[in-house]
């Protein structure tokens, strides 16, 4: 009974300075086996009722757990993935669409959003950011030099950005192949919409916002990383009367430049690719079902390989250098 009604709605906890100031959400458990964040947030909400920690202008909104189904569960989903295709609904179907109307709103009324995350295979932190200032259809946005200088003040070293664009030539690719193979149906994987989480939502509504994934889900070091993220951000955005520590460079930027999917159930990698492996031009990275090889088409890295992906779905991504340095 209380693990049921615990999943029928969503907590925040909210601290306003007495002078004005940026308006901060973080967030945590997007998906509900990513739990770095949820504790570096209850760590800091008890700093804050010791009186250890003040928030003395702006707003600070903490949301220990965004996806409360599948939080108590342990799975990275309830009924979908919330950080795909998040926006309010009239008609609420699946759990993360009510959770979407409570949460895009809590969005939208903030300047900020420091997201946390953390993934399945082994590796060092790294932050997704946005693009840069621009005024096209696919995400146009203005707040990039904010952006950047919250990337370089979390602590981590490795940056990536070009998930909306490499996602939004996914979608085309697919439609393409649906459209030559006389299928045009409008499903989850042919709409740009999908690609849309927490970040870009944030984004659409004028915010400016970074998704921080903090280590491997079990990473013991991961609460922590994620507990110095928040403490970073709220000195640096001047909600607490704290010096924020310079950025810790040098950085690694990389931007993604392409989706790879997979075709066939037979479509296999050729050795157990992370996040982040190095690739050599013409490397060998996977054979599809017909023998046909899959080659780096240049030096890069691969990134979030996912050897259970459903044909027709992203199998990897590949990326490069990108010239975007933080500061």
């Amino acid at each position: 009974m209380h693990a049921k009604s615990a999943t029928a709605h969503l907590q925040a906890h909210q601290y306003r300075g007495f002078a004005p100031g940026t308006r901060l959400i973080v967030t945590g458990a997007v998906h509900g086996n990513e739990t770095c964040g949820t504790r570096a947030i209850e760590r800091v909400i008890d700093e804050l009722a010791r009186g250890e920690l003040r928030i003395v202008r702006g707003q600070v909104t903490f949301v220990p757990v965004c996806n409360p189904l599948a939080y108590s569960k342990g799975t990275r989903i309830g009924d979908r993935n919330l950080n795909r295709r998040l926006q309010p609904t009239a008609m609420p179907v699946q759990y993360e669409d009510h959770v979407a109307n409570v949460l895009c709103p809590w969005l939208a009324e903030h300047d900020a959003l420091l997201d946390l995350h953390s993934f399945r295979s082994p590796g060092q932190p790294f932050v997704l950011r946005g693009p840069e200032d621009n005024a096209g259809t696919l995400e146009p946005f203005a707040r990039a030099a904010e952006e950047s200088a919250l990337v370089a003040h979390l602590g981590v070293q490795r940056v990536v950005e070009g998930w909306m664009s490499s996602y939004a030539g996914g979608v085309q690719r697919r439609r393409e192949r649906l459209a030559a193979a006389g299928r045009s149906h409008a499903a989850a994987i042919e709409d740009p919409s999908y690609g849309i989480g927490t970040t870009e939502y944030m984004r659409s509504r004028g915010g400016y916002a970074v998704t921080l994934e903090c280590g491997q889900h079990e990473d013991p070091q991961a609460p922590g990383v994620a507990y110095h993220a928040i403490r970073q951000t709220l000195a640096l955005l001047g909600l607490v009367d704290e010096r924020a520590q310079p950025p810790r460079g040098p950085f690694e930027c990389l931007r993604l430049v392409t989706v790879v999917d997979r075709m066939h159930e037979g479509d296999r990698f050729v050795k157990t690719w992370t996040s982040f492996d190095a690739l050599a031009e013409g490397e060998l990275i996977a054979l599809r079902h017909d023998g046909t090889e899959v080659r780096a088409p240049q030096p890069g890295r691969i990134v979030f390989p996912d050897v259970g992906a459903v044909p027709g779905h992203e199998w990897f991504y590949l990326a490069e250098t990108s010239p975007r340095s933080p500061i």
